[in-house]
Formats: structure tokens, C-alpha cells, sequence
């Protein structure tokens, strides 16, 4: 079994920063990516950042130069420092990691139960 456990959301104003924590825990092999996506109401769920098991990232374009998502391979933990949080970042936002288990010869995408950041003043 695996779980991913979030941490780090809560209410901030405009401008201002929040660091996201995503640990895994159980009976991991290894990890390949990892991410996180974000859902606000009445909208589609939507990828902003992820990072390979290489190092490379991914952002979406309305977080660019804002946002940096960065990975622990030895604590399972992937981290978005988000800065210069705007109103329209207020959302659910979800983590997810590409994980294999022993148990199994395949890598699965498993989430976290999500987290609410809400950005206003």
C-alpha cells in the first residue's frame, strides 16, 4: 500500500508565498515522476508543475517564474514553493507521484487527498 500525505495550504494574501509538501510512504520500489495539479470550482483539473525522476520540470504557463517544484528522492517528497500567489491560484491543489511498489512490476499514478490554498485579501 502506498500513501501520499500533503501538507502546507491554508490562506495567504496576494503576493504572498506557500510551500506544499508531499510525502509518500508504504511499500515503495522506486519513483518516477512526480507532480502537482491543482482544481478550482467550476473548472477542470489541470497540471501546473511536475519533475522527472531526472530533474526536469514542467510548469504551466500562468505559473511560470512564480512557482518551482523540487523532489527528496530519500524522504519520497515532492515540494511547490509558490510565490507571488494571485487571487486566480486559489484552487484544490493535489499531488501526485509515478510510484512502483515490490510487489509489482509496473509504475502506477497514486494521489494525495488534496489541499486548499486560497489566495485573497
Amino acid at each position: 500500500q502506498v500513501q501520499l500525505v500533503e501538507s502546507g495550504g491554508g490562506l495567504v494574501q496576494p503576493g504572498g508565498s506557500l510551500r506544499l509538501s508531499c510525502a509518500a510512504s508504504g511499500n515503495i520500489f522506486s519513483i518516477n515522476s512526480m507532480g502537482w495539479s491543482r482544481q478550482a470550482p467550476g473548472k477542470q483539473r489541470e497540471l501546473v508543475a511536475s519533475i522527472t525522476s531526472g530533474g526536469v520540470t514542467y510548469y504551466v504557463d500562468s505559473v511560470k517564474g512564480r512557482f518551482a517544484i523540487s523532489r527528496d528522492n530519500a524522504k519520497n517528497t515532492v515540494v511547490l514553493q509558490m510565490n507571488s500567489l494571485k487571487p486566480e491560484d486559489t484552487a484544490v491543489y493535489y499531488c501526485n507521484e509515478n510510484i512502483r511498489t515490490y510487489n509489482s512490476g509496473r509504475f502506477v499514478n497514486y494521489w494525495g487527498q488534496g489541499i486548499q490554498v486560497t489566495v485573497s485579501s
